[in-house]
């Protein structure tokens, strides 16, 4: 697997730099002691001896010089490996997150559950603060508020097509702000991000986020790529209870009927 591969070298990289760090360890001491010797030659010693000296402290030191750009060059390399190791930990991670919060979402077919985890998926993964969720009406065809975090606004229904929010859901494409980061909430209709829950091709909610939390200053391609994760998810769970819903009410109305019947029967 790729991560073990990446471990492998990772492993291969420390080691390398270790020896590096040894060899050069162990060429600084013998650098030093041959000046001591050529010092001492210089005060004492024959002139051959002290060419002698000084010709193989010279060629310790150049090999020291070799060593220590191949020291700063392996330790550069395993910087870059463990940046990326911390990168794909941390892509494995969300990920992993992921697939959990997917199982949450697929778990039950309560609507009011279901939209529950969609905003602790919101706060936990994407990392937002204040957000909405919004979903079509099956009446009005509007877009209706059914979930606030961290911020009331002003209206409770946005027409397809109006505004930020209203254009992302009728062209079903993802909106975000040239820039996230802000200390305080966006106002309700300039959302950061707009994200919405497709089934196909069909929008049938969104997700706008007004503000992340403070140590959030972007989104990373990680994130885009859990917005179009989420959005499948959340779309598909939602999309289920509802139809569950409507089904229910519709048998115990059946139900109901059908006892009223027997009862005039009898």
């Amino acid at each position: 697997m790729p991560e073990d591969d990446s471990l492998k070298k990772g492993q291969e990289f420390f080691q390398m730099f270790l020896k590096a760090k040894e060899f050069t360890e162990e060429l600084l001491r013998e650098n030093e002691r041959l000046r001591f010797k050529l010092a001492h030659a210089e005060t004492g010693g024959t002139d051959d001896r002290s060419r002698e000296l000084s010709a193989r402290v010279r060629d310790l030191e150049e090999r020291l010089r070799e060593m220590e750009t191949r020291y700063r060059k392996v330790e550069e390399e395993n910087k870059e490996f463990a940046d990326r190791y911390i990168e794909i930990e941390e892509q494995n991670n969300n990920l992993a997150n992921l697939y959990v919060a997917s199982y949450q979402l697929h778990s039950t077919l309560d609507f009011r559950e279901v939209v529950r985890i969609v905003q602790e998926i919101v706060i936990n993964l994407i990392g937002a603060e204040v957000f909405h969720v919004l979903m079509v009406s099956e009446k009005t065809g509007q877009l209706e508020i059914e979930a606030s975090e961290g911020q009331t606004p002003g209206r409770t229904t946005i027409p397809v097509g109006d505004g930020l929010i209203g254009k992302a859901a009728q062209s079903g494409e993802n909106y975000f702000a040239p820039s996230v980061a802000r200390r305080d909430p966006s106002p309700f209709e300039e959302p950061l991000a707009v994200i919405p829950l497709k089934i196909k091709e069909s929008t049938i909610g969104l997700i706008s986020i007004n503000k992340l939390l403070v140590q959030k200053t972007q989104f990373t391609s990680m994130d885009y790529e859990l917005f179009t994760l989420l959005a499948g998810h959340a779309a598909t769970a939602i999309f289920s209870a509802k139809l569950y819903s409507t089904s229910a009410r519709k048998l115990t109305t059946l139900q109901g009927f059908l006892d009223m019947l027997k009862q005039k029967q009898s």
